[in-house]
């Protein structure tokens, strides 16, 4: 499916003209009868048209024994018929030309396999016909300003939720309806809701791209369990980061990242979880733990506005206390933000009006806030003009539930607001409901709790530094790659050596005398590694000698090498040994490759010895990426220091590890078709200029169980 068409047509689902009910009941405790119930009750200005084999009336209205009777084509479908019946109201669906359908009904790929095939001709019939199909085995959707009700959610029997700019996609119907009643009880307004159920055609990347395009819709909220496409989720991802509308994503079922895998240490570093990170990073979504989180920083969003959001993660945490200055600082540090000292002048400012404050950052206003609270407006006003901070933290305990302080507070932000209007305040506080609303219709996000604040704002600054169109990196056409670069290391090395990966001087001896020969074009010292299909990891049975530094070394090296691999893997095949020029001193780097079976290539690299495996430091990336995005996988590893010159190391060439991780990610993705997994291990870096080096290298081939 290309760019355009997803979420194409989804319209019809979110604000049709007509809808057409099949199954339509009187009994409103029925799924039939429910939404009819809804539409009714809350005004939809569309035509209502009930089928019911009976005819007659229902709920008041005409109803007709079949679609054809009906005095028009409805532009959605609902369906609420037991799943036998329900391929044959689409066929009738799709010959009449209705653009879309829901189908509320269950018992398909749920229940087993006679289901699943059921619901894989309807698919089918969605692709040929054109025809949207939402479900089947959903809760429905909800276009909210168009009173356009297609679910049965008991949510709906008390009040439809306000309109607003927040959209709402679930693939499980209860987790988004119960999503969209916590929002509109915390005061959200909502455009739409979308629960896809089990995705025989529209799924949540068709609602995230829809929501992307809708007008009314500022930020997106999502609660998924799986992807099945994942080109088209980055498609939609992108929609969305492109529109300026930030993704909030909530994903339950996360899977075991440390499963084992087969041949490589990129299969273990690099777990389907770890991949659906990247998979969010590249597309600009923010990914949260829980579905409160999701409603906190959802709603923050929409409090703050796309345009108002921070634009880096320097903080600074404003408070009358200096004890909760403290604890606010450590949970914003803990959650990647950076509490930056204010300058000089700005201190300067704050000690004028509270001599006995402490203002370096955090800024402890002291209790004379509460003695005097005009200082509030100076203190915050000076803090919020200093550029050394991208937003601004104000906590208070108590003063909004004291009338004399709340409205001290409220003076001194609206001030702000008109001074600063582009500086984030983001208050930890708790108030009354009604307080707490004013608030937010200021602009000011108010989070109960200091971690939730401090979780909170990191999100914003999430989404603010996803808002810039993110350049995609061309692909690479490279000549198509032999069987044969999958029969040992070596020719693993050949291949990725054609492709731009740096290798040492190494040739393959198959007797004594070629491994001498080897020698005097390598020079001394070297490294002797047996050559093996069977022996993916050399070390294991003694298949790797250092630090060969003469001929007469070479002999004995060379003997002994064959006679441990006689001994221990006498089954093995061997293609030779490796004689390679050894490369001594610098930092080792894991580099992988691994071919997702949903989102396609990825690029992984880590730090060598127990950093990438005990400590799981590592970075991953969609492939390809280029120079200045494999750099910023380096830098964003804990253990980059290392490699940057800390206590006294020297520099390591950062930039020649770069070039080699983008090279691999290029000969990732041209040879996804045939490649399953690349694991370099290690990469050698030298010193700063002195460049870097492939010692060793697996291609794993996909096998037709991946594929």
């Amino acid at each position: 499916m290309s760019t355009l068409e997803v979420g194409k047509g989804l319209d019809a689902v979110f604000s049709p003209r007509s809808i057409a009910i099949f199954g339509a009941s009187d009994d409103v405790t029925k799924i039939g009868g429910r939404p009819l119930q809804f539409l009714l009750k809350y005004g939809y200005q569309g035509a209502i048209y009930p089928i019911n084999r009976k005819a007659g009336t229902v709920q008041s209205l005409q109803a007709f024994a079949t679609l054809h009777e009906l005095p028009e084509t409805p532009e959605l479908a609902l369906l609420a018929v037991p799943p036998q019946g329900v391929l044959e109201a689409l066929r009738d669906c799709a010959v009449r030309g209705v653009r879309a359908a829901v189908v509320l009904s269950s018992g398909f790929s749920e229940m087993g396999e006679e289901g699943a095939k059921l619901q894989a001709l309807m698919g089918l019939l969605a692709r040929d016909s054109g025809m949207r199909v939402v479900g089947p085995n959903c809760l429905g959707s909800i276009g909210v300003p168009e009173k356009s009700i297609a679910t049965f959610s008991v949510t709906l029997e008390s009040a439809l939720p306000t309109p607003g700019a927040v959209g709402i996609v679930s693939q499980s119907g209860n987790l988004g309806s119960y999503t969209m009643r916590l929002a509109a009880e915390r005061g959200m307004g909502i455009s739409r809701l979308l629960t896809t159920g089990n995705e025989c055609d529209v799924d949540v990347a068709d609602g995230i791209a829809a929501l992307a395009a809708h007008p009314g819709t500022s930020v997106i909220l999502c609660c998924m369990e799986t992807c099945r496409d994942g080109p088209k989720f980055m498609q939609a991802l992108a929609l969305a980061r492109d529109a300026g509308k930030p993704v909030v994503l909530l994903k339950v079922g996360v899977s075991d990242a440390g499963r084992a895998a087969a041949a490589s240490h990129t299969g273990a570093l690099a777990g389907s979880d770890e991949v659906f990170d990247a998979v969010l990073r590249h597309g600009g979504a923010i990914r949260v733990p829980s579905i409160e989180q999701l409603l906190e920083l959802g709603h923050a969003i929409s409090v703050v506005g796309p345009d108002r959001l921070p634009e880096g993660h320097r903080v600074a945490v404003v408070t009358a206390s200096g004890g909760f200055g403290i604890l606010l600082a450590d949970a914003a540090t803990a959650v990647g933000l950076e509490l930056p000292r204010l300058s000089a002048a700005t201190q300067d400012r704050v000690l004028s009006m509270v001599p006995f404050a402490s203002p370096a950052n955090p800024v402890d206003m002291t209790a004379q806030v509460s003695s005097k609270p005009e200082l509030l407006h100076g203190v915050l006003s000076a803090v919020a003009q200093d550029p050394a901070c991208d937003a601004i933290i104000l906590q208070s305990a108590n003063a909004f539930f004291m009338p004399r302080l709340k409205d001290v507070y409220f003076e001194a932000l609206r001030r702000v607001r008109e001074e600063v209007p582009g500086k984030l305040v983001l208050l930890s506080t708790r108030g009354p409901r009604d307080v707490i609303a004013q608030l937010n219709q200021m602009g000011y996000p108010a989070i109960e709790g200091i971690d939730a604040a401090c979780a909170t704002l990191a999100g914003l600054v999430g989404a603010g530094a996803r808002r810039p169109r993110v350049t995609p990196v061309p692909a690479t056409k490279l000549d198509p790659l032999p069987a044969a670069a999958f029969a040992n290391e070596a020719a693993a090395k050949l291949a990725l050596a054609e492709a731009g990966l740096p290798m040492l001087c190494e040739r393959v001896a198959r007797s004594l005398g070629e491994a001498v020969s080897a020698a005097k074009e390598t020079g001394f010292p070297l490294v002797l590694k047996i050559v093996s299909p069977d022996i993916p990891h050399k070390t294991e049975v003694g298949g790797v000698v250092v630090g060969v530094r003469n001929e007469d070394e070479l002999a004995k090296a060379y003997r002994e090498l064959l006679a441990r691999i006689a001994d221990k893997a006498p089954a093995a095949r061997i293609d030779g040994v490796l004689v390679a020029q050894m490369a001594e001193g610098g930092t080792e780097l894991i580099l992988g490759a691994k071919n997702d079976p949903v989102f396609g290539p990825v690029v992984m690299v880590g730090l060598g010895g127990i950093f990438a495996e005990v400590m799981n430091d590592v970075a991953l990336e969609i492939a390809p990426v280029d120079d200045a995005g494999a750099l910023a996988m380096l830098r964003s590893l804990r253990s980059f220091p290392l490699l940057d010159g800390a206590r006294g190391r020297p520099k390591a060439d950062v930039q020649a590890a770069a070039s080699a991780i983008a090279a691999l990610s290029r000969f990732a993705a041209a040879h996804a078709d045939r490649v399953a997994e690349i694991d370099i291990n290690p990469l050698r870096v030298q010193d700063a200029g002195k460049g870097a080096h492939v010692l060793d290298a697996l291609l794993v081939a996909k096998s037709k169980e991946t594929e």
